[in-house]
């Protein structure tokens, strides 16, 4: 048999054949694969196929099943590194990610969908609704992420614009465009954006911005500081305590509740929180929190059954809080 212009690119075309074309429920026959291979102008003899499915799996480690069907056989590629199900976990978790872009999701996606058979790839289509959700404009967020990620692993400070929304809903610097200097540590997601934790070094503190609205990231070439304070540094709590990634001061706060809604509260702050009976089918808790508006909006947002019982500042400053809220709708 005579052959094409591409005989040289053989495996890699039927590679890509086999991964695009073929799964565990789909197969395909070698007059098939042949006429496949014929669109990419290359021509094979079926024993050279063989040979090359063996490469496929002793080299590239994509195995290939041989598959008797009444009179035809099928060969498709066997297992994959991902699931069906870990690529929809995957493509669940960019498209309810606000902190990339609509345009970038879809990017994204379209290579994770590239993960499995187009068969399977149709399957996944239905999940696919970016169009109309909460998102980023900050296209440059993919490259601030790899920044931080670089100055972290090199254990380098960062300088960067912080920014915010104004009414000609455009995102623009605060401060008069300042730079701030911190060291970065960490990176969180909470309630689908992306945050930063770093030490500031001005303020000798923890603090968190979001990475959609750092502008102008450059890694510095000092090392970072505030190791002391991350070397005990526990994300999970700090992410438990801090409402909506707002700033306060963390205290420890008790709260009572009927005894129905102990399951938002073990939601908020996990199974390891105390829970004590208070009474009249009451329960109370008492859990560390950082005392701000966002906190007490939504202590307010549970009702008027759930109450904090203490320290009396924190009750007071809920007492100021409601008072004001009140005063909006008088």
């Amino acid at each position: 048999m005579a052959k094409g212009n591409n005989s040289k690119l053989k495996l890699s075309y039927l590679t890509r054949i086999m991964l695009e074309k073929t799964d565990d429920e789909h197969g395909l026959t070698m007059p098939q694969i042949l006429e496949e291979l014929a669109r990419y102008d290359v021509s094979a003899e079926r024993k050279s196929i063989y040979d090359d499915f063996a490469d496929m799996t002793d080299k590239l480690g994509i195995e290939i099943v041989k598959e008797k069907v009444g009179k035809e056989t099928y060969y498709h590629v066997a297992g994959r590194e991902f699931e069906v199900a870990e690529i929809k976990l995957l493509i669940d978790a960019i498209q309810s990610s606000k902190f990339i872009t609509e345009k970038k999701s879809n990017e994204l996606i379209k290579k994770v969908k590239g993960l499995v058979s187009h068969h399977q790839a149709a399957q996944l289509q239905r999940q696919v609704y970016v169009h109309g959700r909460i998102k980023t404009m900050n296209e440059s967020i993919y490259y601030n992420v790899d920044a931080l990620h670089a100055a972290i692993a090199g254990n380098n400070r960062i300088s960067f614009q912080y920014c915010g929304w104004f009414t000609d809903k455009k995102l623009q610097p605060l401060n008069g465009g300042k730079f701030f200097e911190v060291s970065p540590w960490a990176l969180t997601w909470d309630d689908e954006y992306y945050y930063l934790v770093a030490f500031d070094h001005f303020e000798e503190k923890i603090k968190h911005y979001r990475v959609d609205k750092m502008l102008k990231i450059s890694v510095l070439p000092e090392m970072r500081g505030g190791k002391e304070l991350f070397q005990s540094f526990d994300m999970a709590a700090y992410s438990k305590e801090n409402f909506g990634m707002y700033h306060g001061e963390v205290r420890k706060v008790r709260i009572s509740f009927p005894d129905y809604m102990v399951g938002v509260f073990i939601d908020r702050f996990g199974k390891e929180i105390p829970i004590h009976p208070a009474g009249d089918r009451r329960s109370e808790t008492a859990v560390s929190v950082a005392v701000s508006k966002q906190f007490f909006g939504w202590i307010a947002s549970l009702g008027r059954w759930v109450k904090i019982e203490g320290p009396d500042e924190v009750v007071q400053e809920m007492k100021e809080f409601a008072e004001k809220l009140a005063d909006t709708y008088r």
